[in-house]
């Protein structure tokens, strides 16, 4: 976080966060593609990597849906999202089809029957949205796609989206899954893709006084820099803010190249940090490729035998993963 004084020292008269929505041609595209399965009863899994605004592009497209009033909007509020289980989930859509937070909700034989009961009363499209979904159990999303098949009985629509992580692609991909993965529209979210730089210009053109010109904060080696090693705007927002900090602590007047260098960590683009803004831990990895968690770790850091290290890798190449 920016300190008073670093801000006036630069002229910067709002964080980051407060820029607004940087919305390109290609991210047009992706919620109007959205919006299409939508209304036509889908499982639609939407996923990206950490930091890379899903997030705030998902929130802007249930708002304006929501705005719109064609589309009933259902989402799980529970903060617990490694818990999110389907009868929590079937909780999530009573509350809101029904608009009514004390609605009494029937025992299991009866619960989606009412329930279809109640869409098809509402005579609107029903969207359930599933933050962090990455961490539905298998046998959850079994039975969402079984829910689907009940729920999407003529008159009733109802589509459900999946936002996470791309570790959840990657899941739906499995063998195990191909009964869902098979059923489910998948959109791959790359946030701002090639427009780094224009993002990154656009970035602080929203957050600096309107007599400020970008050269006199920040060079442009030193944008330049940025936009090549630096790829999601929650990374673009952290590394601006230590640019600003360091070139404050030594009493700079221009974050430098120089500057910019020397706070962008060296193990940024290792594999574990990959793999991490994709979702995996290496707990995760452990179980999922059967192996024990130190072995994984020392496979991360590469200090593990080359015939092991060879044998992982390959695994997870198969699985698509960016080994």
């Amino acid at each position: 976080m920016l300190t008073a004084q670093v801000m006036e020292r630069f002229s910067i008269i709002q964080d980051w966060s407060l820029a607004g929505y940087y919305e390109t041609s290609r991210l047009k595209q992706l919620q109007d593609d959205i919006r299409v399965a939508l209304l036509s009863g889908k499982l639609i899994s939407v996923t990206g990597p950490i930091g890379t605004g899903k997030t705030t592009m998902i929130n802007r497209l249930r708002k304006e849906i929501k705005t719109d009033k064609k589309i009933i909007v259902a989402r799980s509020l529970s903060v617990e999202r490694n818990r999110v289980t389907l009868p929590s989930l079937l909780t999530a859509l009573f509350l809101d089809v029904s608009g009514k937070l004390d609605f009494k909700i029937p025992g299991p034989e009866n619960r989606e029957r009412v329930l279809l009961e109640l869409i098809c009363k509402r005579k609107k499209p029903v969207v359930l949205f599933i933050d962090e979904a990455h961490y539905l159990h298998g046998n959850t999303l079994n039975g969402l796609k079984r829910l689907m098949e009940i729920l999407n009985e003529e008159p009733a629509v109802f589509s459900i989206v999946l936002v996470g992580h791309p570790r959840l692609q990657n899941n739906l991909k499995r063998p195990t899954m191909e009964e869902i993965g098979n059923r489910t529209i998948k959109f791959d979210f790359s946030g701002i893709g090639d427009e780094r730089p224009q993002f990154l210009d656009w970035l602080l053109e929203q957050c600096l006084t309107k007599e400020t010109k970008l050269d006199q904060v920040i060079s442009e080696d030193a944008r330049e820099f940025m936009a090549e090693h630096l790829a999601t705007p929650l990374q673009f927002s952290e590394h601006l803010n230590r640019s600003f900090i360091n070139a404050f602590r030594v009493g700079e007047p221009t974050v430098t190249k120089e500057i910019v260098e020397e706070i962008i960590s060296p193990g940024f683009q290792d594999l574990d940090a990959r793999l991490a803004r994709m979702g995996y831990t290496p707990k995760d990895l452990a179980v999922q490729f059967e192996t024990s968690l130190p072995i994984m770790r020392a496979f991360l850091k590469s200090k593990l035998g080359p015939e092991r290290t060879d044998e992982l890798a390959s695994e997870m190449r198969n699985a698509g993963l960016p080994v």
